[in-house]
């Protein structure tokens, strides 16, 4: 009994440890957005607790970027990557679920292939292809728009999680659905699709956070500041010679909110779709 107690205090301990570890650097981003001109952010130890404590900062980046402009964007191209994935990643996961077709494992294999290779690796072809493309925001907003969103569009961890949920359906009610009389889109969409919402849910908390963060591909493809995400707005608070690090912190603090909302509306179906697409395989 002792020796449980024990373990169990030992494992917690550990873990509210590592936690801790793990949230002290957003910690530290808030401490260092509330304080003053008259405090040191870079004082060792690190002083958590603001002495002057003030929300000047939160004012001033609101006055010092476009913080509305590039919450709009970040809004577009985060909410239009998650509704292509959603899409794109459950018409191909039904295929590789539910049908047979030749070449259908070597198509599974190879697109579970393409996880191991890094966006860094490609990121100087899909570039050349926007520009021949002319999804660039030099061709107008809605042009620019397209070129942030569509080498997002699907992935091939979307693909996986969707196919191992259309796995997981007892095969009886597709044929349920057939019998009375429903064609294989009426099975895919009035069926299935509402029994992997949980899954669905899942894909798109995890292509919301990749995409409202994403700050490399804007960096390179967007020209005009009108275009700026959130991101890629933010790090102009960054200057040539100097950097306002209050301002920089309030900032990525507010750019995280939309994020913690996001997640927090999706909970429900989280943990309940994580569990479900690893079960079967």
């Amino acid at each position: 009994m002792i020796r449980k107690i024990i373990e169990k205090l030992t494992t917690h301990s550990i873990l509210i440890f590592v936690s801790l570890l793990s949230i002290f650097p957003f910690i530290w981003l808030i401490s260092t957005s509330l304080k003053g001109n008259s405090e040191n952010i870079f004082a060792y130890p690190p002083q958590i607790i603001p002495k002057d404590f003030t929300f000047a900062n939160y004012i001033g980046v609101w006055d010092k970027v476009d913080f509305i402009r590039y919450f709009i964007n970040s809004m577009i191209v985060a909410g239009g990557t998650v509704l292509l994935n959603l899409i794109l990643s459950a018409m191909a996961g039904y295929p590789l679920a539910r049908m047979e077709f030749k070449g259908k494992k070597f198509t599974f294999f190879a697109i579970l292939a393409t996880i191991m290779i890094p966006f860094q690796a490609i990121m100087l072809p899909v570039y050349l292809i926007t520009l021949k493309l002319h999804l660039v925001d030099n061709y107008g907003d809605l042009a620019g728009f397209v070129g942030l969103i569509m080498p997002f569009a699907v992935s091939a961890f979307g693909i996986f999680l969707m196919r191992q949920a259309f796995l997981g359906i007892p095969k009886e009610m597709e044929e349920a659905a057939i019998v009375d009389g429903c064609n294989v889109f009426q099975v895919f969409l009035k069926v299935l699709i509402p029994m992997v919402k949980p899954s669905l849910a899942v894909l798109a908390i995890f292509t919301f956070i990749g995409s409202w963060g994403e700050f490399l591909w804007p960096s390179i493809v967007l020209t005009k500041e009108t275009m700026y995400t959130l991101p890629v707005g933010v790090n102009n608070l960054q200057g040539m010679f100097s950097s306002n690090w209050r301002f920089i912190a309030a900032g990525s603090i507010l750019s995280t909110i939309p994020i913690l909302i996001f997640f927090l509306a999706m909970q429900r179906y989280f943990i309940s779709g994580e569990n479900e697409g690893a079960v079967k395989g």
